[in-house]
């Protein structure tokens, strides 16, 4: 499907988009929650702006700080359930970060589908499904004469959408090391009523966990995050990365911090209408693969796209995992989308299918 230019872009796109003088309803993206376009969040960022200013283009490292980098670090650990957190200027920086200081730590092994901002030098080239890697990742640690191991994976698939299941390992040998590393920017303000992965990871005495996530997606803000022990982020806090590196600007967290209220209700009105979508397809929901509570819906039929697009309902579409792939037809719902809007939707599918 050819790439399409709109004249006329509003935020993160929203429910509607204009090109020239069609109106196109739009079911992609990954506002999930509809941030960039909530009114009550627009009002906490410009009062972030007329406090703040623009931006912070010094380091964490200067003489004179913010106060609120650190006030933001704090509500993040609280609302997510973690000891503590760093808060970086994006998602792929959070993850570099990481990986990067962690890589030495002990043998690194590669989930599937692993997001590109983990990778340390190139594609890890890992295939096949999570299980058979969870599986295959138990014998491989239990069998060696190496303590300590350091295992990279997403928290959730978006583009196949699958929520991995990490009690696997609880399967590990007595006397290993375990530093597990987890992206979770897609599940974060939306799996476990919004606090992500990090409360349903398993937690054993022999395993460290680092969440990593990018708050451009759900939490709309252009910041990334880490979670994690106080131990761990006190020594990330001590690289040069960290203390080299521009933070977000402040405005965002300001918004961010206050705006926990409208987190919950954002996705309180996006899971009514998943389940309204789903109850809706009937038997067409046979054809769709989706995670329960999550707003992606991954279509078999090659021809989805384009089909609605005849009637000006554009969904994501592209080819993966290069331009010579298959095409990834994926309906994404927001909560800025209205029942009114999933109907037209609905009413299109069966003829499209």
């Amino acid at each position: 499907m050819n790439a399409i230019k709109f004249n006329k872009l509003s935020g993160a796109l929203g429910a509607r988009i204009d090109q020239k003088s069609n109106s196109y309803l739009y079911f992609g993206g990954t506002a999930y929650l509809g941030i960039p376009q909530n009114e009550h969040f627009l009002d906490l960022y410009v009062t972030g702006v007329k406090t703040f200013g623009l931006n912070n283009g010094t380091s964490r490292s200067n003489n004179v700080q913010l106060g609120i980098y650190d006030e933001a670090e704090a509500v993040a650990a609280q609302r997510y359930g973690a000891e503590a957190a760093l808060i970086t200027s994006s998602g792929y920086l959070a993850a570099q970060l990481t990986v990067q200081h962690f890589a030495d730590w002990g043998q690194v092994l590669y989930a599937p589908h692993t997001h590109p901002a983990l990778w340390i030098a190139g594609d890890p080239g890992i295939t096949g499904s999570f299980g058979y890697w969870s599986r295959h990742v138990v014998e491989l640690i239990n069998q060696s004469n190496l303590t300590r191991w350091v295992l990279i994976s997403n928290s959730i698939n978006n583009l196949f959408p699958e929520q991995y299941d990490f009690s696997f390992l609880e399967n590990i040998a007595l006397g290993k090391e375990v530093l597990l590393i987890v992206d979770d920017s897609h599940g974060i303000g939306i799996l476990a009523d919004g606090m992500g992965c990090l409360p349903m990871l398993p937690k054993l005495p022999f395993l460290k966990v680092v969440v990593v996530a990018s708050m451009a997606k759900a939490l709309g803000v252009d910041a990334g995050l880490i979670l994690s022990s106080a131990a761990l982020i006190g020594q990330l806090k001590k690289t040069p990365v960290y203390a080299g590196a521009s933070p977000p600007a402040a405005a965002g967290l300001y918004a961010f911090m206050h705006a926990e209220e409208i987190y919950k209700e954002e996705l309180a009105k996006l899971l009514c209408l998943c389940h309204y979508f789903s109850a809706g397809l009937g038997a067409e929901k046979a054809s769709f693969a989706a995670i329960e509570g999550f707003p992606v819906y991954l279509s078999e039929d090659q021809h989805l796209a384009s089909a609605l697009m005849q009637h000006q309902v554009l969904i994501s579409s592209f080819a993966y995992p290069d331009q010579t792939s298959d095409l990834l037809n994926r309906i994404v719902l927001s909560s800025w989308h209205q029942k009114e809007d999933l109907a037209i939707l609905l009413k299109l599918i069966p003829s499209s299918l």
